[in-house]
């Protein structure tokens, strides 16, 4: 397509750029759509009509134009969403009307009380039991969590707000209640950090991005509410890739704690990154298309993203309305289901959440699970990446569980992954409209400012093509996991597939390559994330890759 068609098609496609709430004077009509522009539009879209045909398209496509004009002049509120949603399972799906099962292990209180660089490293479950047993209180654990983020944060480029007002005043809160025997449960008292997407009330949420650094809610996320109503105490603010991408924030990268001169992936980096390098108790981060798979991999941490429509995003920054799910970040695998278990359910705001229980087995014989595992995907991984991970294929098989070998690929979900490009364009159009988009810090052709423009040119009728090709999907994913509640696989296999359907997923710490983390994947069913987390359980309890430490000697910025 030469400059001249290309130039016509930018003329009929795109509407003048205007800061939101600012009218266009009517004096200065937009110029009229000719046929040359209609027919430059339709080059791009793979179609031609008769002359006959275009001349009567002109009046209609032309009407719709100063339409679209009219539409920019209502003001839409960012936390508006769209008049649809989208619900994992096949039409004719019924809610559980199970109880939920939740059943944790029993933890034993140690007798001697951990040194501060150990207790920094426990899991949940551990700290919870020290706290419970007054052994260790919320506010020491906060101090001490406090001081890490300020030690060790600057070089790893993990938080954005630090929230010790806050984060003090809940701490003393849970002392005084677990002092006077209102224990609120295994989060009470528990230190944790939250992706800065999440609305934090009085306390500025910036999303990562230049555009909204000095942004304020007035309101907390359903999350947040939630955990703080479990008790638990909210240290930070932690890094996220600019409006959800990456590992890139207007301070700059943020590294994994096994290396600094390495990214820890993203979008939900700092929560990797903090919860490997014990800065916080657990974290909460969201994926759309890997964003907790991916960090928790290049950080060393278990992560756990729940099956979409399990937790309320009402308050999280919205990035793709049909992908974007909330899960935990933690250094142990039931930690993960202590998290869940607090956030999950219906808040009477995100229309996409249902009432399925969650149950928590970890008892569970785990010769009643059905077991797959992906081995054409295992065998064709790298030799080094093959090593490590067939090594733990090893360890589940020890378990004495049965595998049977499946196979799936990500092609149909490769072909329609545009839907994330086109709802994020959607989600941020103003700020490419008013150019605020150019003062982020990645303008590459992959990062969002391009993909946004770009994605400007998604027709309507090919996204709503792409939406009944994704009901086919979640089809053949049904079908697929018919007979199974686990399937083992590489972390990165399947993952825009399993971010389309909304199926759960668990990563957990499996190993080194060229001393960096690497995980193993556990896929669930949905609305099944117990089975998953089961069978990670088992693997984590036969190993003890969980347990490293990233060899951290930060103090103002070098390691």
């Amino acid at each position: 397509m030469d400059r001249r068609t290309w130039m016509q098609l930018m003329s009929v496609l795109s509407v003048a750029r205007a800061v939101p709430g600012q009218q266009t004077p009517s004096a200065a009509p937009p110029p009229q759509v000719t046929k040359d522009q209609l027919a430059a539009a339709l080059q791009l879209l793979g179609l031609s009509f008769p002359d006959d045909q275009m001349n009567m398209m002109l009046a209609g496509v032309n009407r719709a134009r100063n339409g679209y004009r009219d539409l920019r002049e209502i003001s839409v509120p960012y936390e508006t969403e769209p008049a649809f949603c989208f619900h994992p399972g096949l039409p004719g799906r019924k809610v559980s009307s199970e109880k939920p099962r939740f059943k944790p292990l029993r933890q034993v209180v140690p007798v001697s009380i951990p040194s501060d660089e150990d207790l920094a490293f426990l899991p949940v479950t551990q700290l919870a039991a020290l706290v419970k047993a007054r052994k260790v209180t919320s506010t020491q654990l906060t101090e001490l969590y406090l001081g890490r983020l300020k030690k060790y944060g600057p070089a790893l480029l993990c938080v954005i707000t630090l929230t010790e007002e806050l984060a003090r005043k809940q701490a003393s809160q849970a002392d005084d209640e677990i002092a006077r025997g209102h224990y609120r449960g295994p989060l009470h008292g528990i230190p944790w950090g939250a992706k800065d997407l999440f609305a934090t009330k009085g306390i500025k949420t910036t999303w990562g991005a230049e555009p909204f650094v000095d942004q304020v809610l007035d309101y907390d996320a359903a999350v947040v509410e939630r955990l703080a109503n479990a008790g638990a105490v909210l240290l930070a603010k932690l890094s996220m890739g600019a409006l959800a991408q990456g590992g890139l924030w207007f301070k700059g990268m943020t590294k994994t704690p096994w290396n600094i001169e390495k990214t820890s992936s993203g979008s939900s980096a700092g929560s990797a990154s903090a919860t490997a390098a014990g800065l916080v108790g657990f974290a909460l981060g969201t994926e759309t298309l890997g964003s907790i798979v991916s960090p928790c991999t290049a950080c060393g941490a278990v992560g756990l993203r729940p099956t979409y429509g399990r937790v309320p995003r009402t308050g999280a920054m919205g990035l793709s309305w049909t992908m974007d799910k909330i899960g935990a970040i933690c250094r142990g695998v039931e930690d993960c289901a202590l998290v869940l278990n607090a956030i999950y359910g219906p808040d009477g705001l995100d229309r996409t959440v249902t009432s399925d229980p969650f149950h928590w087995e970890p008892q569970r014989p785990l010769q009643s699970l059905r077991i797959g595992v992906m081995q054409k995907a295992f065998d064709g991984l790298a030799a080094k990446e093959k090593e490590v991970l067939g090594a733990a294929l090893d360890v589940i098989k020890k378990l004495g569980v049965e595998m049977k070998p499946v196979d799936a690929d990500d092609q149909m979900g490769q072909r329609i992954r545009f839907l994330l490009q086109a709802e994020a364009a959607a989600a941020f159009d103003d700020i490419t409209r008013d150019r605020q988009v150019e003062k982020l810090r990645g303008q590459a052709p992959g990062d969002w400012p391009n993909s946004f423009r770009t994605s400007r040119l998604v027709p309507a009728v090919e996204y709503i093509r792409a939406q009944r090709v994704r009901t086919l999907l979640v089809e053949k994913m049904e079908k697929w996991l018919a007979d199974f509640d686990v399937i083992v696989t590489p972390p990165f296999r399947l993952l825009t597939t399993t971010n389309l359907t909304g199926h759960p997923q668990v990563v957990v710490p499996c190993g080194f390559v060229d001393g960096l983390p690497r995980t193993i994947g556990f896929l669930g069913r949905l609305y099944d994330e117990g089975s998953p987390l089961r069978l990670a359980l088992a693997y984590q309890q036969a190993t003890d890759w969980h347990t490293k430490r990233p060899p951290l000697k930060v103090t103002t910025g070098q390691q």
